[in-house]
Parts: structure tokens; sequence; C-alpha cells
């Protein structure tokens, strides 16, 4: 009869896969091949907790397990043959490789990608509100063109490193509590790329790159603010050796505007009025971002209404709907600081007309002191 595979790990039938995971972890390293050399016996426990685990840390195997035992995993979906596994590729995704040595030497995948780059695009209000076309440029790792990229001189090519044989690492011996185990580094030789370069190229000595100034066109789309950031794929610099290039991302910082304020897709402005204005009503041209309009004041108008223009704010992205959001316009009513004597004694007429009680006009020299004792 089979050993049952919550009883070789050690856990109960309801452990949660980090207690999987702890469980494997301590006795891989107790019964693992290499840290009991020409042991058969832990090479056995070994195999039998390996497959174990492979099956309780997959979700769909173990349900099938936990109702049917062996037999469910048997032509299951398990393809077939439900204990063909590779040991080693276990191991690996908990320990980063074999820590006794031994294994497979695994290649490397080829010359690692350039890094991703960063820059800070600055943009008026109007810019970022209706998109724009702007160049950036910055220093930037590009592809050596005398050598495609390669690194080796015209007439040459890279060779397999000596220092690794080509496999991109080294390994290292050292003392733990288990005896001696191994680590694997990159190759410091070349750099875990698994190649020299023995006749480097002159113009980026080996690299298949250099350092130098590029200039990009940028496609600001209506309707960014701060914060924003454009990815420009491939604009990055480029990688090492041939390597893929990395991305460019455009970081956007917005201008402040004299007139208008934003929040999301709404524009705020305010609007100034006479007190005849606001009282009498009116009419009059009001500048929006990109035309003008004729703003509508009805009588009795206060101080602070609110005036909604639709589809004179901010364009929305993708993602967003379409189409524009609103303004808002705040009225601000002026009341004059200084009348004209005929001014003055054209509100006293209206003022006296409707009974109302205003100050006369020998006090307005002891209210201006006044005033001015608090300013």
């Amino acid at each position: 009869m089979a050993t049952d595979y919550y009883e070789l790990l050690g856990v109960d039938r309801g452990a949660s896969a980090d207690d999987l995971k702890r469980a494997y972890r301590k006795l891989a390293r107790q019964y693992h091949p290499d840290a009991n050399p020409d042991d058969q016996e832990a090479e056995a426990k070994f195999k039998e907790i390996s497959e174990a685990y492979a099956v309780l840390s997959d979700e769909s195997a173990r349900a099938r397990y936990d109702q049917f035992g062996h037999e469910g995993l048997r032509g299951g979906g398990m393809g077939g043959d439900p204990f063909n596994f590779d040991l080693n590729d276990i191991f690996e995704n908990f320990f980063g490789g074999n820590p006794f040595g031994g294994g497979r030497t695994r290649r490397p995948a080829g010359p690692p990608p350039g890094e991703d780059q960063e820059i800070v695009l600055d943009l008026t209000f109007e810019e970022a509100i209706f998109g724009v076309d702007r160049k950036v440029e910055l220093q930037t790792a590009v592809g050596c063109e005398q050598c495609s990229g390669t690194g080796a001189a015209e007439g040459t090519s890279a060779r397999r490193c000596t220092g690794c044989d080509g496999s991109g690492q080294i390994q290292q011996m050292r003392q733990s509590l288990l005896g001696q185990m191994v680590t694997t580094t990159h190759c410091p030789r070349c750099g875990g790329l698994g190649e020299e370069i023995p006749n480097p190229c002159p113009q980026c000595r080996g690299e298949g790159r250099y350092r130098d100034s590029m200039s990009y066109e940028v496609r600001v789309p209506a309707g960014v603010d701060t914060g924003s950031t454009l990815r420009l794929t491939g604009r990055g610099a480029a990688g090492p050796r041939g390597g893929a290039t990395g991305d460019l991302y455009v970081h956007l910082r917005v201008a402040a505007s004299e007139r208008f304020t934003r929040d999301g897709d709404t524009l705020y402005a305010e609007l100034r009025i006479t007190m005849l204005q606001a009282a009498l009503g009116a009419r009059i041209d009001f500048e929006t971002l990109d035309q003008t309009v004729e703003l509508a004041i009805p009588p009795g108008t206060q101080p602070g209404e609110i005036f909604r223009l639709r589809d004179h704010g901010v364009p929305r992205l993708e993602g967003r709907g379409r189409g524009r959001g609103d303004m808002l316009v705040s009225i601000n009513v002026e009341i004059p600081t200084k009348l004209s004597k005929q001014d003055d004694e054209l509100l006293r007429q209206i003022a006296q007309q409707r009974d109302e009680n205003v100050a006369d006009p020998g006090d307005r020299t002891v209210l201006g002191k006044i005033r001015s004792a608090f300013q």
C-alpha cells in the first residue's frame, strides 16, 4: 500500500500551502542524496517526499488525491504518469539551485535587457488639456552600429567563457550547519553572459552599446495631468551585446493656470461682474480655454452663484468615457470702492426709494477712518 502523502511530509490534511512548503524544505535538506552520499534509503525517501509535495502543492491534484487517493491521480489529467517530474526543478523553486552541488548546469538565457529609463516632461496647462506632440532628449545607452551590438571587433566573434565554460555561473563551496554547501553566482569574468570578447570593438569596448544623446517624439494625449506617465516601448537603454532595449517612462508635470483650476475632468473659473450687472442682468462674453461663449447673467444674480458650461472642461482620456467634462464659473460681484458725486446721488435716490438705511454723506469720512484703524 502506498504511503500517505500527508504522513510523508508530517502534516495534517488541512495543512496550508505555507505549511507544505516548510515541511518539504526541512525534509528535502535532510534526505537529499548529495547530503547523504551512497545512501539509497535516503535517496528513495527524498523521491517520496518530493513526489508528495508535487501532488499536494497542486490544487487540482490535491483535490483528486483527497477524494480518491492514489488512484485518483492515474490518468486524471496528470499527463499519464502523475509522478513524472524533475526533482531538481522542485528543489530550485525553494533554494535557487541545489545547495549541495551537482544537478543541471543552466546555460545563460542570452544577454540581459537594457535598463528602463525615466524622464520628466513639463507641459503648459493648455498642452495638458488638449494634447501636444513634444520632443524629449536624454542620455542613454544605444546599440553599437560598428559591431552590430556583438561587442566584438570586425572580423572577430565572441567565444565561450573559460571561467564558467559558457554557463554564466560559477559555484563556490562553503561550510554550513548541514556541512559543505555550494552556492551559485554569476561568473565575474563574463558577467553571467557565458561569453568572452577576445578582441573588443573599439567603439563600445566590448559592451555592444555606448552612451549617446537620443531624441524622441512624444505624443501627449488630451486630458493628462501631473502624475500621468507615458510609456515608450523600446526607447530605453539598449541591452549589452545585443540584449533587448528597455522602455522609456515619461512622467508629466503640468504648470498651473492663472485663470482656471482643475479637478479631474472639471474646470473651475471665476467671473467678476459689477453690482449693477448682478442686479439688472447682463450678457457677457466669457473666454474659455478654446473659445468665447456668451454667458447670460439673470437679474438678481448673487455673489458665489455658479454657472455650468457643459462640455467646456477637460477632454476625457481613454477608459473614462467620451467627450469633455464641464466648466463651473463662479460669480464674484465687485462693489465699487470710490463713487463720483453724481453716482453717489443716484444710488442714494435708489436707496431712498427702497427705504434702505445707508450712511449720510457726512458719515463717510468717519467710517473711512474707522476702517483704516482696522487695516
